[in-house]
């Protein structure tokens, strides 16, 4: 395998779907047990699952695939006796067996690390113990933890003897909404929610703290408050003009001069601006583009709307894709639109030392065109596959169990869910391989195919307890380290 050898600490990702090297991922903990139907809004998810069923038969599938595509000496050869351990202590960071990879890497192991060191333990407790308004004698218990348990506490909100501390957080296994990377800069994310307070302390602490990030100390981009935030009514459902909060799903590092950034449930403009000054400023980027889509909880975040499969290939809802007048004469589907949806649709593209003169692009289809020919070069046809093969109502209904939402292992090569039939449809016309994933982890073990050569390839992920959650593989994902295309 060509990926077998050491990395160094290098972080860099400048497009969607070159190679991907290197991710966080947080596999889904007790916490997500503890999610009870009064509390789930409040939490921000949206039902309850059955735990061991979405760890063992659908997100471990993930895991495996993930190290056979980053890491397989960690795996190759190893299925059988894996699959077999009913303790699944190759999925248990902190325990001996666990798979721990360098490649691929779980945001608790990270976190019980940097606990190691007792000035982070002692301050990030006392900073956990302030948001969560614990007591003093919560605080002295925490500190008698071991730094593996400690962080199992902080994520999941619950002692070892099932006492609930605080709320868990069940949003943590989508890594993708902590942070991203731009080029060679972090991205540190603010999230919409207070239920989601705790998760953007904890990565502030992993990415400041950690050695993996030593190196990039000086090319971590906090988004500032605005100055008068103190002054805002703390009514999260406020207008989003001068409210500061930007989430990973929202998102894109598409090109290596371009940036698309989402306006959404989640993301307000006035941080997308702030974000587009940092950026600008610090010569990261040429070229960042702004997509506003409705604030429905539909589309929560752009990555929700559309994925990037291969440098001329994109997966998208077919309603948000074509909105200027011409496309619509070829969307049979339009008049089954909201009117609202038309107008909150909006795409507008900013230049470097030219920000006060952007450019409005007419619809979705024709930006991602622009970036595969010309920020990528592609030489093929851009083609673009519809969630529910654009048939009504099943563009609508597959892109709720995130038909759109795919993440790239390589060009061409998508992890997505078995369950959207009609979009599955749409990628076997379009030439791939539909896969399911523990036929191709057969293949890959019995030497029939490998992930170094395999091409134009939906690997079906079973979900029907991931899809209760409203995330697919690219919020559960957040690359570090991809190869340039």
């Amino acid at each position: 395998m060509k990926n077998s050898k050491p990395l160094s600490n290098r972080i860099k990702v400048t497009s969607e779907v070159g190679r991907l090297r290197r991710l966080l991922i947080h596999s889904p903990d007790r916490g997500l047990g503890k999610v009870v139907p009064s509390k789930a809004q409040d939490w921000l998810f949206e039902d309850i699952v059955h735990l061991d069923t979405m760890r063992r038969n659908e997100y471990d599938y993930y895991v495996k695939l993930l190290l056979y595509f980053l890491d397989p000496d960690k795996i190759k050869g190893k299925l059988s006796a894996i699959d077999n351990d009913n303790n699944r202590s190759f999925y248990k960071p902190g325990v001996e067996g666990y798979f721990n990879s360098d490649r691929v890497i779980d945001l608790q192991r990270l976190l019980c690390e940097v606990l190691e060191e007792e000035v982070v333990r002692t301050t990030l407790i006392a900073s956990i113990c302030g948001i969560e308004r614990c007591s003093f004698q919560t605080q002295q218990e925490l500190g008698t933890y071991d730094s593996d348990e400690l962080a199992k506490i902080f994520i999941s909100g619950s002692l070892p003897d099932k006492r609930m501390l605080f709320a868990p957080l069940p949003n943590l296994i989508f890594t993708r909404d902590i942070g991203i990377i731009i080029n060679d800069h972090i991205l540190l994310n603010k999230p919409a929610k207070s239920a989601r307070t705790r998760e953007s302390l904890l990565a502030q602490y992993i990415f400041f703290h950690h050695p993996l990030f030593a190196g990039y100390r000086d090319k971590i981009i906090e988004i500032p408050n605005n100055e008068n935030h103190f002054l805002l009514p703390n009514d999260e459902k406020i207008s989003d003009y001068n409210r500061t909060t930007l989430e990973g799903g929202d998102v894109m590092m598409v090109a290596p001069r371009h940036l698309l950034i989402g306006c959404s449930e989640r993301t307000t403009l006035y941080a997308a601006q702030q974000v587009m000054k940092l950026l600008f400023e610090r010569n990261v980027v040429d070229t960042i583009t702004i997509i506003q889509i409705p604030k429905k909880r539909d589309y929560m975040h752009i990555d929700t709307v559309f994925t990037q499969v291969k440098k001329n290939m994109w997966v998208l809802l077919s309603s948000l894709a074509r909105q200027g007048d011409e496309s619509k004469k070829k969307d049979v589907l339009h008049f089954f639109a909201p009117k609202a949806m038309t107008e909150d649709m909006k795409i507008m593209q900013f230049f470097k030392g030219l920000e006060h003169k952007p450019i409005e692009i007419e619809n979705l289809e024709d930006l991602l065109t622009d970036i595969s020919q010309n920020d990528l070069g592609a030489k093929e046809q851009v083609k673009f596959i519809y969630s529910g093969n654009n048939e009504f109502p099943f563009g609508e209904r597959e892109q709720w169990t995130d038909s759109c939402n795919l993440l790239a292992l390589k060009d061409g090569v998508v992890i997505g869910y078995d369950r959207n039939d009609k979009t599955l449809e749409a990628f076997r016309e379009a030439g791939f391989r539909v896969i399911k994933a523990a036929d191709l982890l057969e293949k890959f073990e019995q030497g029939e195919l490998s992930p170094d050569t395999i091409s134009d390839t939906y690997i079906m992920l079973p979900s029907s307890e991931l899809s209760r959650a409203r995330g697919g593989s690219h919020c559960m994902s957040m690359p570090l380290l991809r190869d340039e295309l």
